[in-house]
């Protein structure tokens, strides 16, 4: 699927980028244009640095192994920690959201001219980025609940002696592994409406 989303993007490429020349360079004078192309430049640039901190950040739980004996030996007590990404979800919300908000334009399309959801020139057809972008928290949420089961994880670190300092095992790391979760869920979230 990673793929194919690559290939779109790479194939609408030509064509932005022609829409920017025609749009922002097209006609000004050359200090102008090569300012505009610079910042152009920049805004790319940024964008792509701030996609990749978005995928690459995480927060890290402490868990530390409680030291228990097997046979005549004393094994266990090491630290290590539960990297939770930011991101969970990776671009399924933005899929997700993007497909559902293309069914109201495709049924306006047969009654209607228009195709856009957001027009800042009438306030009152701009209500679909704002549902746009519920949707994407929504779903940012809800594939993040399917892929990630905090009790599971608080029961599996508590079979094996692990535990976070400070968190009781069981009960009490799943619903403190929740809440961080619902933190960062929601930065993710803001960050995929960023971009």
């Amino acid at each position: 699927i990673s793929i194919v989303l690559l290939f779109n993007i790479i194939s609408t490429m030509p064509s932005d980028m022609i829409t920017l020349y025609e749009r922002f360079l097209q006609g000004k004078i050359v200090a102008v244009a090569v300012v505009t192309a610079v910042i152009i430049v920049a805004v790319i640039v940024a964008m792509v640095v701030f996609v990749i901190i978005l995928q690459d950040a995480e927060r890290r739980i402490p868990v530390q192994y409680s030291k228990k004996m097997q046979g005549r030996k004393m094994v266990g007590g090491q630290s290590t920690s539960i990297p939770l990404k930011v991101n969970t979800a990776g671009v399924i919300p933005v899929i997700f959201a993007s497909s559902l908000m293309s069914f109201p334009v495709v049924i306006a399309g047969f009654f209607l001219n228009s195709s856009s959801w957001f027009n800042p020139e009438r306030p009152a057809y701009s209500v679909g980025l704002i549902v746009y972008i519920a949707l994407i928290i929504v779903f940012a949420y809800f594939y993040t609940s399917i892929t990630f089961n905090p009790l599971e994880v608080a029961n599996n670190m508590k079979k094996s002696g692990g535990f976070i300092p400070g968190i009781r095992p069981g009960k009490p790391t799943s619903d403190y592994l929740d809440g961080i979760l619902e933190y960062i869920i929601l930065i993710g979230a803001c960050g995929l409406i960023i971009v």
